[in-house]
């Protein structure tokens, strides 16, 4: 977490509805470990993931949670354990098209 130099950590998931290309899944894996490696924070790195993605690929439809614990939250101040930050980007026909959105996140749960 930039704002307090402590790590945070947890899942990502990664969909997109291709067009013309498609990519094999360590792909999507690196493109995560690419922007979730930098000095940043949870929000930035959601829409990072999901634009890079898009622009890559050019889907239909491209969607990206993160859920995360930060050790800010744990360590210090209010010191709750146990909770999560969920940050999403979704666009395209993920984010347009009411199906393909509840799925997407029916799958992410």
């Amino acid at each position: 977490c930039e704002h307090h130099i402590l790590p945070f950590f947890g899942v990502a998931h990664v969909a997109y509805i291709p067009k013309n290309k498609i990519v094999g899944l360590s792909k999507l894996a690196r493109v995560v470990d690419l922007y979730a490696n930098q000095f940043q924070n949870q929000e930035r790195i959601t829409t990072q993931i999901a634009e890079r993605i898009s622009t890559e690929l050019d889907p239909i439809g491209c969607g990206v949670i993160l859920k995360a614990q930060h050790l800010c939250m744990c360590m210090r101040g209010v010191k709750k354990h146990d909770c999560y930050t969920v940050t999403s980007k979704l666009m395209g026909s993920i984010k347009d098209n009411t199906d393909a959105r509840k799925e997407f996140l029916r799958l992410a749960q």
